[in-house]
């Protein structure tokens, strides 16, 4: 039976769900990105015992680990047979604090968090700077290294590579192209200008990492009017989580009913 360990976002998260099972036995890292991911823990930060601003408490679990750092070592101690990366979490910008970095996530601007102490002074590092690119590939190697040093090295290593839709389908059938996204509320995004940087990420990361194997399924990139979780470019239909789900179970990855739940990072 497959031990999946999820690098990524709602895209591969939610093949589980829409097709109606629980991630039992499934590691999922979220609202992370990959330098924040191997930068020192924020010094001076402090969780509330209960999720604050209105967070589940998954959302609450993943913004903590990336602000503690604690997701790496929890994926390596997972050791899992699948590991599935995707990058459509890296839209956010970074917040660079003292020593550390972090993702600047929608949890993370709801949990009221950066009114601690331990923020005073972050500096924004937009995600679409050459800056912020620059910590990422940074990024990138060293999660290839620690690939190779540790039992990381034994799982099959998979991309999910994904894009923002272009366009919206309505429940009809009918589609017209996606405007006005947003990565925050009152923050437009560019579609292309993202896409492009996914295309640069994806690149680079194969170029570093171990022997990767893909799944993707272009045609299908469609954002789905009518998505459980809403309208957003990467909110897909359900041709879009089939075809990944067929790819991935090529791969060897099973649904593993019975395993216990495991927490989200």
């Amino acid at each position: 039976m497959s031990r999946v360990a999820i690098v990524g976002s709602c895209i591969t998260r939610d093949l589980w769900p829409v097709r109606g099972e629980a991630l039992e036995g499934v590691l999922y890292v979220s609202r992370t990105s990959l330098p924040s991911l191997f930068s020192a823990p924020v010094a001076g930060f402090r969780p509330a015992p209960t999720p604050p601003g209105g967070l589940r408490q998954h959302q609450h679990r993943a913004l903590v680990a990336d602000l503690t750092k604690t997701a790496l070592a929890r994926l390596v101690a997972f050791r899992p047979t699948h590991l599935i990366f995707d990058f459509i979490d890296e839209r956010f910008d970074l917040l660079s604090v003292g020593g550390a970095l972090a993702t600047r996530s929608w949890e993370l601007e709801a949990s009221g968090y950066l009114a601690q102490r331990a923020f005073r002074g972050a500096r924004r590092i937009p995600r679409t700077s050459a800056g912020c690119e620059q910590l990422w590939l940074d990024g990138a190697a060293e999660f290839a290294a620690l690939v190779r040093a540790t039992p990381l090295r034994e799982a099959r290593l998979i991309l999910h590579s994904a894009r923002w839709a272009e366009e919206r389908q309505a429940a009809d059938g009918s589609r017209r192209p996606l405007a006005d996204v947003e990565v925050l509320p009152g923050e437009p995004a560019d579609i292309g200008v993202h896409n492009a940087l996914l295309a640069r990420y994806e690149a680079a990361f194969m170029g570093l990492m171990p022997p990767m194997s893909v799944v993707e399924a272009p045609k299908a990139r469609v954002a789905d009017e009518t998505h459980q979780w809403g309208l957003s470019p990467f909110h897909y239909g359900r041709d879009y989580y089939a075809s990944i789900w067929q790819g991935l179970k090529a791969l060897g990855v099973s649904a593993a009913p019975g395993l216990p739940s495991v927490p989200a990072a």
